[in-house]
């Protein structure tokens, strides 16, 4: 009988096969190709909401349980749900709380992994990258690019807390983990503070400073004034019926992302205003900076507040509808879809 036509072997066969095929490290792609290449993606990850009221106190008893030296960075990771014991809140993104007590410094070190900071609660601390310090104030957009030296102290009279943002999952994916720890527990200053931003930072820049299109930006500090400046001065006419008011933050040498791995974002919704559906295939975590409001992910909806934080999985749709006039803050992996090719949206 022709193969092409030869009747359907029987499920015990098939075992059979599989099992005889395995001890050579074989397996059918048949029996997972619709997971491999589903219609439209399947992710893992669930929307998942994170109330910062009920966090706090469980980010300042980590305070006195260790010390910011012991520790190295004192956070509370945010783990979505559906991926608990990978340390991560979507599929390629990390998330947690990092807690800094008056007077503590968290040692200076080095990473491939690319990090923001969101500054959330208190006053008084300050991050140094490659030798700048820069004053950390609520709602400010701080950036630690890849392979620079880092360190963070208190010099204020209060806790600070901030959310972290990292492509950790990205660069574990890959198998590109490197890390160094610093002789010195804090670097030297080697700039005065605003010298980032003074030189790449007004449309202008060093003359002898030849950007490429992958670098993190030199900016590494985006006030959160400024951010609610631009925000209010595009808050004229009708707000766009997916996304309210929002802006991307750049590179200014480059137009591109200030990280190429991760894309941040932020966004004014006018009280009572409410989206329309929108979804993405970059699962993205949201904070709210000010006001509040209502998200509704897929079936969930949740009430959010200053502070909180919450995630959109891959192409689930989102509607925002803001109580009070509401900022919000958002970061994904855009920049890594958009450069392979794999973006998409759907505004319904």
């Amino acid at each position: 009988m022709d193969a092409a036509v030869r009747p359907s072997s029987t499920l015990s066969e098939r075992s059979a096969f599989y099992e005889r095929i395995g001890a050579h490290g074989l397996t059918p792609l048949w029996e997972v190709l619709g997971a491999l290449v589903p219609p439209q993606p399947r992710s893992p990850v669930q929307a998942a909401h994170w109330r910062y009221s009920a966090l706090r106190e469980h980010v300042m008893e980590s305070g006195r349980l260790i010390t910011a030296e012991e520790a190295e960075r004192r956070v509370l990771i945010l783990e979505n749900p559906a991926l608990r014991g990978q340390s991560c809140i979507t599929q390629s993104l990390y998330a947690g709380l990092q807690l800094i007590m008056p007077g503590e410094v968290a040692p200076a070190h080095r990473h491939t992994q690319s990090a923001l900071r969101l500054v959330l609660d208190g006053e008084g601390a300050y991050t140094a990258v490659d030798g700048e310090r820069t004053t950390m104030r609520r709602g400010d957009f701080i950036i630690t690019p890849a392979w620079t030296w880092h360190d963070h102290g208190n010099l204020g009279n209060e806790p600070v807390v901030w959310l972290d943002g990292l492509d950790i999952p990205i660069v574990r994916f890959l198998d590109a983990g490197f890390a160094e720890k610093s002789p010195e527990q804090y670097q030297q200053p080697l700039r005065p503070e605003g010298d980032a931003l003074a030189r790449y930072g007004a449309n202008m820049a060093p003359m002898d400073y030849q950007p490429r299109t992958w670098e993190p930006t030199r900016v590494f500090v985006y006030p959160f004034e400024r951010t609610k400046q631009a925000l209010l001065g595009i808050s004229h006419g009708a707000p766009n019926a997916h996304e309210g008011f929002k802006l991307r933050y750049l590179n200014p040498a480059t137009g591109a992302s200030p990280m190429p791995t991760i894309g941040a974002y932020a966004q004014r919704l006018p009280a009572g205003f409410e989206t329309r559906p929108y979804q993405s295939t970059d699962g993205t975590v949201y904070v709210c900076l000010e006001g509040s409001g209502e998200a509704a992910v897929g079936e969930q909806t949740w009430r959010f507040e200053e502070n909180d934080v919450f995630v959109v999985p891959s192409w689930q749709p989102l509607r925002l509808r803001a109580g009070t006039d509401a900022v919000l803050f958002s970061f994904s992996d855009r920049p890594v879809q958009q450069a392979l090719g794999l973006w998409r949206e759907a505004r319904l």
